[in-house]
């Protein structure tokens, strides 16, 4: 199950959230979501963990708890919608 997980601090990296969440079952992947242009956090990532019954487990568990002094909106990734960005005049 892919888990967005939002409000981040911008010191926590890849190791730190997949230490939060190793702690509710096997993680296969955490990824901060960063600036392609500064390199810093844009302050929310994604975790994947196979079992979904582990991951639901953590959803629950992590959502609104805080790490690094920031209350985390944790819950299961939505599709990224396409814009279609061309107006019509």
């Amino acid at each position: 199950m892919n888990i967005y997980v939002g409000n981040l601090d911008f010191k926590v990296d890849e190791g730190d959230l997949q230490g939060v969440f190793e702690e509710y079952g096997n993680v296969s992947e955490a990824r901060i979501i960063t600036d392609k242009f500064s390199g810093r956090s844009k302050g929310f990532g994604f975790v994947v963990m196979e079992n979904d019954n582990e991951a639901n487990t953590a959803i629950e568990e992590l959502n609104g708890a805080t790490l690094e002094n920031r209350q985390l909106t944790v819950n299961e990734a939505r599709e990224k919608k396409e814009f279609n960005n061309k107006r019509r005049f």
